[in-house]
């Protein structure tokens, strides 16, 4: 979602539409979850927000991720650990997750031959898809580096 400028054009075409109006704390929460372009949950983001800007609300945080979820600029995620997560929305339509089984990690990826592998699985079954999501689990690389250090 780093194209930000189109992010606050769609933001507020959506505003205007539907009567909403945005508050100071509201756009810098905004802002900051655009600009850090990973996935959090309401607590996470309040945490690091707060840190900032102590005197931002619980509530401030929820609705802004609401706001940009209602405006199709996020998305809501939930994982294997039924935690709702918000997620940027991005210009690739799919992509895939890596998920740290210990530290939470969460990355990324986009793949053509798993998309296109994906579709052609589809087709050969005659079925139609209308979403998918792939996660795969594990470690990632630090906490695995970290569990040989356990080991030695």
């Amino acid at each position: 979602m780093r194209n930000s400028d189109s992010t606050w054009q769609r933001l507020t075409e959506h505003k205007s539409k539907h009567g909403l109006k945005t508050s100071g704390k509201r756009s810098f929460v905004i802002n900051y979850f655009i600009e850090a372009d990973r996935h959090f949950t309401v607590e996470e983001l309040y945490d690091e927000i707060k840190k900032i800007r102590p005197k931002i609300s619980y509530s401030t945080v929820y609705r802004a991720l609401r706001l940009l979820t209602h405006c199709g600029l996020a998305y809501e995620c939930t994982f294997a650990d039924a935690v709702v997560r918000y997620e940027p929305a991005h210009q690739a339509e799919h992509h895939g997750h890596l998920i740290c089984r210990r530290c939470g990690k969460i990355i990324e990826f986009e793949n053509d031959k798993i998309e296109r592998l994906q579709k052609n699985v589809a087709r050969k079954y005659g079925f139609r898809v209308s979403t998918h999501k792939l996660e795969l689990y594990g470690l990632c690389k630090k906490c695995r580096e970290a569990n040989k250090e356990r080991r030695q």
